[in-house]
């Protein structure tokens, strides 16, 4: 199948409440660009070289998102016109993009990433050490981070049953954070779960943002 008509398949299966970020990591622009001629605006790579590398050649209006693990020396980098960072896992870090953005003069969405696979290798905070983060006075003095909502990634497994109870975990820790601490913030909407292999259930389970590469672009290339 085309890249258009894998974004078209994605597109039927999301409906109203789901936006498809298209993960264009290792791919070279003109498959981006064949996306964008589609109609696709959100794009989403995990490198901070390769993402600064394709920003100057590729149409203004494109929604960068980061979704790796994000250094705190590298987010000046990408703080000109990131519109989302997906992995936000310490106070640290978020202390570095609200610096960065400042410095740009402009706001950057954040998700607060959560642990909540059985990986160890994974990233992510846990319930409380997300809490602490946003009662924090360092955080209340924040104007320019914008945190909009959690993500997290489920165990790369078969048991299905497994994936469904982890992303489950992560809309409880939405729902919990939304009435704590956004109650009555209309930005914080955004539960980032489901890839390629399980973007079906995160669907199914609330998934307001999916991260797909493999099924839009092909296998991924070696580097």
């Amino acid at each position: 199948m085309s890249i258009k008509d894998n974004l078209n398949f994605f597109n039927e299966k999301l409906g109203d409440n789901t936006k498809l970020v298209a993960v264009s990591k290792t791919k070279p622009n003109e498959m981006i660009m064949e996306a964008y001629n589609c109609g696709q605006r959100i794009f989403g790579e995990n490198k901070v070289q390769a993402l600064i590398e394709r920003v100057d050649d590729l149409p203004k209006d494109i929604e960068w998102h980061f979704i790796g693990h994000l250094q705190r020396n590298k987010v000046k980098f990408i703080a000109p016109f990131v519109d989302t960072i997906h992995a936000v896992d310490s106070l640290r870090l978020l202390k570095e993009i609200e610096k960065q953005a400042k410095a740009n003069s402009r706001k950057i969405k954040c998700f607060l990433q959560f642990h909540i696979a059985a990986e160890e290798s994974k990233f992510g905070l846990n319930f409380e050490e997300a809490r602490q983060i946003l009662l924090s006075d360092e955080f209340k003095s924040m104007a320019f981070v914008q945190i909009a909502g959690v993500m997290g990634m489920a165990t790369f497994t078969d048991d299905l049953l497994k994936v469904r109870n982890e992303f489950k975990t992560l809309k409880r820790y939405f729902d919990s954070i939304k009435e704590e601490f956004f109650y009555d913030h209309e930005g914080f909407t955004e539960i980032s779960m489901g890839m390629t292999n399980d973007y079906k259930i995160a669907i199914e389970e609330g998934s307001t943002i999916i991260r797909i590469g493999t099924a839009i672009f092909g296998e991924r290339e070696k580097h």
